[in-house]
């Protein structure tokens, strides 16, 4: 499917994981102050998938991380599918309309997913389909300004937020609009990472279902500056200055959700059994992951931006391969930045470096998931600061 945003001006082409939208519109650094202040990002090729029946959300609530049997309508959440040993196979975006729990992903993911939960069905009412052919999800943030007055454009005078729920499909009467828990704990979630004010608070993300013959329509409002556009290149960029893990980046067969801190929106540690749930409860009170995520500030003095594979090594000592990048971006305010698993052992202290096109790239560390992740019997458990949550 070639989405129609591709025909805007200076649309540029993703590729990888995000083929299919655009990449950028001609300026990505524009794209994220855009992109804070009210614009919208195509990610039309993300599968969604729609479960519906009266046991749906007792029985993915069975099979996944989150707690979901008490999902009231129109809430949103965040689960993953482990396989048996606890690692990560599915990252999914849960919104349920009091009729259908609608599961949205990466597009690599969906049609392994479909099959998965069809085939984990079994006598239960539920109806699993993959509805990504009539639903495309748009991204955006609710603006961080007011309006001004004025004509033409975000910040004078357009409001975004309410073009988007006006397109937003409502098969329920609920407008399918997922709001990312990632901006504070979740109930039953744990957080690793030990600062004060985590950068997630100010992520207020959002994904808005809207029919795919819709899609032309918004296209057009786009097109006469009543709404402006980002690309994905934006949505990356402010998506790891967040510290937000996404699968399809920071995800390989050996990731479980504490090295990446995915516990704090994404697993219950107080639910029911789930596979993979002996894995997650060993670890978070027993031991410790095996790696670590850390953010990356990279040096930008050669122009070299490394690329998600390349190796993380002690600067002082090049030769010892510590870790890999997962992502990277050229930010609007930090400057070249990267998300990395590094091993468990690797001193916070340390300087390091990332091998890139034979350049050794200087970088420091910015701790997310310490070295003392787990081993958490007898901790006080971490509760979300009192009015983070952003709706």
């Amino acid at each position: 499917m070639t989405s129609p945003f591709l025909a805007l001006p200076g649309a540029v082409d993703s590729g990888g994981e995000d083929a299919g939208v655009a990449a950028h519109y001609g300026n990505p650094l524009r794209e994220q102050r855009l992109l804070r202040d009210g614009a919208i990002v195509d990610l039309s090729n993300r599968g969604v998938i729609s479960v519906s029946g009266p046991d749906r959300l007792g029985w993915l609530d069975s099979v996944t991380s989150q707690a979901l049997k008490g999902l009231v309508a129109g809430s949103s959440t965040e689960t993953l599918l482990l396989d048996p040993s606890g690692h990560v196979e599915h990252a999914i975006r849960v919104f349920d309309d009091g009729v259908t729990a609608w599961l949205l992903v990466d597009a690599s993911e969906t049609v392994a997913l479909v099959t998965w939960l069809d085939r984990m069905r079994f006598t239960l009412r539920v109806e699993v389909v993959d509805r990504t052919a009539e639903f495309a999800t748009i991204g955006w943030m609710p603006p961080q300004e007011p309006a001004l007055s004025g004509a033409g454009g975000v910040g004078a005078g357009i409001d975004s937020a309410s073009i988007i729920e006006a397109f937003a499909a409502a098969p329920a009467g609920i407008n399918l609009t997922w709001s990312d828990p990632w901006n504070a704990v979740a109930a039953g979630g744990h957080q690793y990472a030990a600062v004060e004010q985590h950068p997630g608070e100010d992520f207020p993300w959002r994904e808005t279902l809207v029919e795919r013959a819709d899609l032309p329509a918004l296209v057009q409002r786009a097109s006469e500056q009543h709404i402006e556009v980002a690309g994905v290149l934006a949505a990356e960029a402010l998506r790891i200055a967040a510290w937000r893990p996404r699968l399809s980046s920071e995800a390989d067969e050996k990731l479980i959700p504490h090295e990446v801190d995915w516990i704090r929106s994404a697993v219950h540690l107080n639910k029911g059994c789930y596979r993979g749930q002996e894995t997650v409860a060993k670890v978070h009170n027993l031991g410790h992951p095996p790696r670590r995520l850390v953010m990356l500030h990279l040096d930008g003095s050669d122009a070299v931006l490394p690329a998600a594979g390349d190796a993380v090594v002690i600067l002082d000592d090049p030769e010892n391969t510590v870790g890999i990048i997962t992502s990277s971006a050229l930010h609007f305010e930090l400057g070249p930045i990267a998300l990395a698993l590094v091993k468990r052992s690797t001193p916070v202290d340390t300087l390091l470096a990332v091998a890139s096109e034979s350049i050794l790239v200087p970088a420091s560390q910015e701790v997310i998931v310490p070295p003392e992740a787990g081993a958490a019997v007898g901790r006080i458990p971490r509760l979300p600061r009192l009015g983070a949550q952003r709706r």
